[in-house]
C-alpha cells in the first residue's frame, strides 16, 4: 500500500480540483466573460500537490509510479493538468480549465477508491526502464486525448452560443471555433504519436519476456490496439476527408469517453498488467 503521506498530498489536490469545479460553475453562468486567472491558479496549486504526491511515490519506488490502477490513474490525471497549464499560458485558452476541472475531480475521486493501490512485484532494471517510459508515453497520450475532448466540448459550447445566443458568443472570452478546431486536431495528432511510440516500446518490452506468447491475447493489449485504431480513424477522417464541425466534436468526446469507461476494466482483466 502506498504511504499515507503521498496519498494525503493527492487528496489535497483532489479537494482543490473540486473547488476549481465549483468555481467553474460561476464561469459557465457568466458566459465566460471574465478572465480565468483564478481558476488557472487553483489548478496550478492542485498540480503542485499532485506532483508532490507522484514525486514522493516515484522516489520511494525508484521508478515511474505506474505499478497499479491508482498510480496509472493519478499519472493520467497529472498529464492532463500539466498539459493544460502549458496551454493555459495563452489567456484565451485558459478556459480549458473550466471544462477540465469536473473531469479531473471525477477521476481523482475514482483514484482514491479503496482497493486500487495494490503493491506489485519489482521488475528487472531493463523491464523497469522500458515499462516506465512506455507507461509515461501512454499516460501523456491519454492526457492529450483528454484535452482534445475538452477542446471539442468548448467548440460545442461556442457553436451553441453562436447559434442561439449571438451576443453571448461575441462577448465571451472563449477562443473562436476555428481556433478550437485547430487545437482539437493538433492534440489528436500529438496524442496519437505518443500512443504509437508508447505501444512500440511496450512491444519491445514484451519481447524480452520469457513467457511472452501467453500474453498475446491479453485484454489490455487488445484494448490498446483498439484505441490506436479509433484515434487513427479520427485523424484520417479529419485530414483525409476534411471531417470537422459538430459531428466530429462529438466523435472526439465519445472516443475519450470510451477510453475512460474501459481503461480500468481492461487493466483488471489483464494478467500482464496485474502480475
Amino acid at each position: 500500500m502506498g504511504s499515507f503521506t503521498d496519498r494525503k498530498s493527492f487528496l489535497c489536490a483532489v479537494v482543490i480540483y473540486g473547488i476549481s469545479m465549483i468555481y467553474s460553475v460561476f464561469l459557465w453562468r457568466r458566459g465566460f466573460r471574465k478572465d480565468n486567472r483564478i481558476n488557472y491558479i487553483l489548478l496550478l496549486v492542485a498540480f503542485c500537490f499532485h506532483s508532490t504526491a507522484m514525486g514522493m511515490r516515484g522516489f520511494r519506488l525508484n521508478h515511474c509510479p505506474v505499478n497499479n490502477l491508482y498510480e496509472a490513474t493519478t499519472f493520467v490525471t497529472w498529464t492532463i493538468v500539466a498539459t493544460y497549464l502549458v496551454i493555459g499560458l495563452w489567456r484565451r485558452l485558459r478556459f480549458l480549465g473550466a471544462f477540465a476541472s469536473p473531469l479531473l475531480f471525477g477521476i481523482g475521486i475514482f483514484a482514491l477508491m479503496p482497493g486500487l493501490d495494490i503493491p506489485r512485484g519489482t521488475p528487472t532494471e531493463l523491464s523497469r526502464a522500458l515499462t516506465s517510459v512506455h507507461a509515461a508515453l501512454l499516460a501523456l497520450s491519454y492526457g492529450a486525448f483528454g484535452l482534445s475532448s475538452i477542446a471539442a466540448l468548448m467548440y460545442l459550447t461556442q457553436e451553441h452560443n453562436l447559434k442561439f445566443h449571438k451576443l453571448q458568443a461575441i462577448f465571451s472570452l472563449l477562443p473562436p471555433i476555428q481556433r478550437l478546431e485547430t487545437i482539437v486536431g493538433r492534440l489528436l495528432i500529438t496524442g496519437f504519436i505518443l500512443l504509437s511510440i508508447g505501444l512500440a516500446l511496450g512491444a519491445v518490452d514484451l519481447s524480452h519476456m520469457q513467457n511472452r506468447d501467453v500474453y498475446r491475447g491479453d485484454a489490455k493489449i487488445v484494448w490498446s490496439a483498439l484505441v490506436w485504431l479509433i484515434y487513427l480513424s479520427l485523424i484520417i477522417m479529419r485530414w483525409k476527408f476534411a471531417q470537422t464541425g459538430r459531428r466530429f466534436a462529438f466523435l472526439v468526446i465519445g472516443s475519450f469517453a470510451f477510453v475512460l469507461l474501459t481503461f480500468w476494466g481492461s487493466n483488471l482483466l489483464s494478467p500482464l498488467h496485474n502480475q
